[in-house]
């Protein structure tokens, strides 16, 4: 039962006696939640520190270009349907999904490339003509991996991890699934090819792990990508988180811009609402905090209430890499660069050591190019092309000075396209704006500036990782990469999902 107290904090606005829940951040993990929150009858405010939705999945327009800030790609689309189906809505009316095929392409520093896709007669031209003995392992690693995706993603994806017992309960499956491995060692157990290995473990990095730390139950990726197939919303992903807008507003709900959280307000041992920077609270029996997990345990709660994440333990975790990401335009097409294609370095394992260990940044690197243009030209002005390349890099740990290298980082990879991909890219750059992981900290508030909140690795996964339901705050919850199951838009998205299951239906907060 609620309090008085609670029952004022539920009930704010005259003519609408529905519960009050506040979502802190409106990353695609935190509008999910609204989103759901909205369908179990809760009137649902959105608090958004910055002037636009989305947190990652933001959206830069410059001089006529758009430009997606983060998420570039859409796997399990399934998850989106639901959401507007819980709306009485249908996402196809509202967003045009198109397949990608490829995938991506895969370029090698050689020069050879990988068109990855789900189509398995070009799949086994392409395996046999790099490495033919490998084949019988490469099609035994795919019933593995469907395996995996069934358990790890279909079964555990949006089950909560409340105590010890659930992870006892899945630990039989991991040994027989192989968790202890890491992606690599898994992989490398299939296939023995340098390259086909490449293929099949670099998906960690997708969601801020390192392939040769992150468990192989990760390997549920490549599933989830011939499965479901990878998509791009034409418009971008920006499009999405503006028809997730419009589905918590057509619920009466609301996204606050500019309204930046300072603190969770708690009382004897239960959420009662939030604190802005401004000094206005707002009353709420449920606060879901779609911030940086880090961020919520380490600013937005004291260090009694954080549990059992205080901040001794915060800086003892692991932190997924940091991001470098430069967006730019041109003033003529190129048309030889597909829509998505990742540009390997000299090195894999001895660069992501650096990275990942080492924290150094290196004068070799990798790039993931998406050129957005190439299927959907409203991206980009007539005869133009829209570009983001993102380079993984260290996180703010490694003391990198990004005030110097944000600029020579940007100057080594127009070199690196020019002498691969694109020839002549020096003189055709029309618009240009880069992010390094200060933005990340600064603008996003993560902690060490990370891509991905904690890095996937075996002790930070399912159990280990922060729950979705706080076990010390009564109506605190949470969502995002930093919780389970973890980064990547079906992570978070899954995320929110697990609120239908730990959350109360708001007619018995009502009652």
């Amino acid at each position: 039962m609620l309090t008085i107290f609670d029952q004022q904090a539920a009930l704010p606005t005259a003519g609408d006696d529905r519960p009050h829940a506040v979502v802190v951040g409106s990353g695609i993990g935190g509008l999910a939640a609204a989103i759901r929150l909205g369908a179990r009858g809760y009137r649902v405010t959105v608090m958004e520190q910055l002037l636009y939705p989305g947190g990652r999945a933001g959206v830069l327009s410059r001089d006529g270009f758009t430009f997606d800030r983060g998420p570039t790609i859409v796997t399990a689309p399934f998850l989106f349907d639901e959401l507007w189906q819980l709306c009485g809505k249908r996402l196809a009316d509202t967003i045009d999904l198109r397949p990608m095929n490829p995938f991506y392409r895969i370029r090698f520093d050689d020069g050879d490339e990988i068109a990855c896709s789900a189509d398995d007669d070009a799949m086994q031209r392409e395996v046999m003509r790099v490495a033919p003995d490998d084949f019988a392992g490469y099609r035994r690693f795919l019933v593995k991996a469907r395996e995996i995706c069934r358990v790890g993603f279909e079964q555990l994806g949006d089950t909560p991890f409340s105590s010890p017992l659930d992870m006892l309960r899945i630990a039989p499956d991991l040994i027989r699934l192989e968790g202890y491995r890491s992606v690599y060692g898994l992989v490398s157990k299939y296939v023995r090819s340098p390259k086909l290995r490449v293929m099949l473990s670099f998906h960690p990095l997708l969601i801020g792990g390192n392939p040769f730390r992150a468990p192989a139950i990760y390997c549920l990726i490549p599933d989830l990508e011939r499965r479901w197939g990878v998509h791009y919303p034409m418009g971008g992903v920006g499009r999405l988180v503006e028809g997730m807008v419009d589905l918590i507003e057509g619920q009466g709900g609301r996204v606050r811009y500019g309204a930046d959280v300072a603190t969770i307000l708690v009382k004897d041992g239960r959420v009662f609402g939030v604190a802005l920077k401004d000094g206005e609270h707002v009353p709420a029996c449920v606060v879901v905090s779609n911030a940086d997990t880090a961020t919520t345990f380490g600013s937005l709660l004291g260090e009694q209430e954080a549990g059992k994440w205080p901040r001794r333990r915060l800086r003892r975790a692991r932190y997924s890499m940091g991001l470098y990401v430069w967006y730019f335009g041109t003033r003529r097409r190129f048309d030889q660069v597909g829509h998505h294609t990742i540009l390997l370095g000299p090195r894999y394992r001895e660069l992501l050591d650096d990275i990942f260990e080492s924290k150094k940044l290196t004068d070799d690197f990798s790039i993931y190019l998406h050129r957005p243009s190439a299927t959907d030209p409203s991206v980009a002005p007539p005869g133009c092309d829209a570009f983001y390349a993102l380079s993984p890099v260290p996180n703010l740990d490694g003391g990198i000075d990004w005030e110097v290298e944000g600029e020579r980082r940007r100057q080594a990879m127009v070199r690196r396209l020019s002498e691969t991909l694109m020839p002549g890219l020096e003189t055709e750059i029309v618009t240009s704006s880069f992010v390094t992981p200060i933005h990340f900290r600064d603008t996003l508030r993560s902690e060490r500036g990370a891509g991905f909140s904690f890095e996937p690795v075996l002790t930070q996964s399912a159990w280990f990782r922060p729950h979705n339901r706080s076990e010390t705050i009564e109506g605190l919850y949470l969502v995002g990469a930093g919780t389970h199951p973890g980064a990547g838009l079906p992570g978070v998205l899954s995320s929110a999902k697990i609120l239908d299951k730990v959350v109360p239906h708001a007619s018995a907060l009502a009652a």
